[in-house]
């Protein structure tokens, strides 16, 4: 297919490549335009702008940070949505509030394009395999037009509903999950650390026992090893989820107490300089408060 690839950071980056490997004919945008050069070294065109990655694309596809981010590339000036035909698809992949995702709805709407909401699940290394998890959320010939795309991203392609914004709602859940069970696991690596018990044997206990999951394993990883250091998901990224989850939440009269707490772990990495760390630092914090030393 002909895609249009806005967004070359490290999850924007992984996938691109998978999609250039896949052969699909790849029109790259970046900010930074020297991120580009590696993708238009194995094939792939260089874009000016958002509306130029966009034109002539069946799919335009968008790795960003957040929703000013996505505001700016899609709705500003030279935005994807000046370029993009009618009947071409916008798949967002970012983590945004479900607000946004309701006004870029309505906006390709308007234009006659489609926009298809499709959050991921994995971190990038999964999407430089295709590895990832897709959770997608639009108008039906929407998601059929983009679905060998999505399809091709992921190991599994969820379709989670018709209104784009369910699909950023439940990726802003799922990674509350995330932050949660580091949570646990931060607090119960600290605990059993006291009580004097080998660090390495509790995480082969819980992880090939009853916790399982890739969660699990992967952060009680990153954990064991304290590999706390800025090759993941930064804190930063972490706070801003955690932020509009809790937005979520007073939108719709439900209270999170949970995300609460984690809101205050992420207040207090940040105070400790620890904000371009990966997420999984909250654990180190838990640590420091039981009187532990790395």
């Amino acid at each position: 297919m002909k895609i249009g690839f806005i967004g070359l950071g490290a999850m924007g980056s992984a996938m691109a490549g998978h999609l250039l490997k896949g052969g699909h004919a790849l029109t790259v945008w970046n900010r930074s335009p020297d991120k580009a050069a590696p993708f238009v070294e194995a094939g792939a065109r260089r874009a000016a702008s958002p509306a130029e990655a966009a034109a002539g694309a069946e799919v335009v596809i968008t790795s960003l940070a957040d929703d000013a981010a996505v505001e700016q590339v899609v709705l500003g000036e030279d935005g994807l949505a000046r370029g993009l035909g009618a009947g071409a698809v916008h798949v967002g992949t970012s983590t945004i509030s479900p607000k946004l995702s309701e006004r870029l709805a309505d906006a390709h709407a308007k234009k006659g394009q489609g926009y298809v909401a499709a959050p991921v699940l994995g971190r990038p290394p999964a999407a430089a395999q295709g590895k990832l998890f897709v959770m997608a959320a639009g108008e039906a010939g929407a998601v059929a037009t983009a679905r060998p795309v999505l399809e091709g991203l992921g190991q599994r392609l969820f379709v989670v509903g018709e209104a784009p914004a369910q699909a950023h709602l439940l990726k802003l859940c799922c990674n509350f999950l995330i932050f949660s069970t580091i949570e646990q696991l931060g607090e119960v690596f600290a605990l059993t650390e006291k009580g004097g018990l080998d660090r390495a044997r509790v995480f082969e206990v819980l992880t090939e026992s009853f916790f399982s999951a890739p969660v699990h394993k992967n952060y009680g990883r990153l954990i064991l090893d304290r590999a706390y250091g800025p090759q993941g998901v930064p804190v930063t990224l972490a706070a801003k989820d955690t932020r509009l989850m809790l937005e979520a939440g007073e939108a719709l009269s439900v209270p999170l107490p949970l995300a609460s707490l984690v809101r205050d772990r992420w207040l207090a990495a940040r105070a400790r300089g620890e904000q371009d760390l990966d997420f999984a630092v909250l654990a180190r914090q838990i640590a420091q408060e039981a009187g532990l030393k790395e």
